[in-house]
């Protein structure tokens, strides 16, 4: 639905990579859907889910036995993101280094992007 041809609407470092493809193992899933939803205090929230089948309009990444679809509604604003996976002493999850965002609140829950107009003009003049 929104990308550039020959670009990947994301990448996934080694680390995301692997505790993908270590959850699509788990209990046999597809691979992982991420998406974004309204909510939090900054506006919008990263959402990630369980999935086992490709929707036709959802944006496939894979690489290296990781799989992530891109909601369809998601794909403007996830464009150009980097996906790692962290660990640290106190915590561990996925973080998301997202070149659309303009904002985020204090605790890292929530993001919010630069304005709809303003990255179709960063996508058009992407396009080679």
């Amino acid at each position: 639905m929104f990308g550039i041809p020959g670009k990947q609407a994301v990448s996934i470092t080694a680390k995301a990579e692997a505790q993908i493809a270590k959850l699509m193992a788990k209990d046999g899933h597809m691979g992982l859907r991420i998406g974004v939803k309204k909510g939090g205090c900054a506006g919008m929230e990263y959402t990630m889910d369980y999935v086992d089948e490709v929707d036709k309009n959802d944006e496939l990444v894979e690489q290296n036995g990781a799989r992530v679809m891109i909601a369809p509604m998601a794909q403007m604003f996830l464009f150009g993101t980097e996906i790692d996976y962290e660990t640290s002493l106190l915590e561990s999850g996925f973080k998301f280094r997202n070149p659309n965002v303009t904002d985020a609140c204090g605790c890292g829950e929530s993001i919010k992007f630069k304005d709809v107009e303003e990255l179709q003009a960063n996508a058009a003049a992407a396009k080679p």
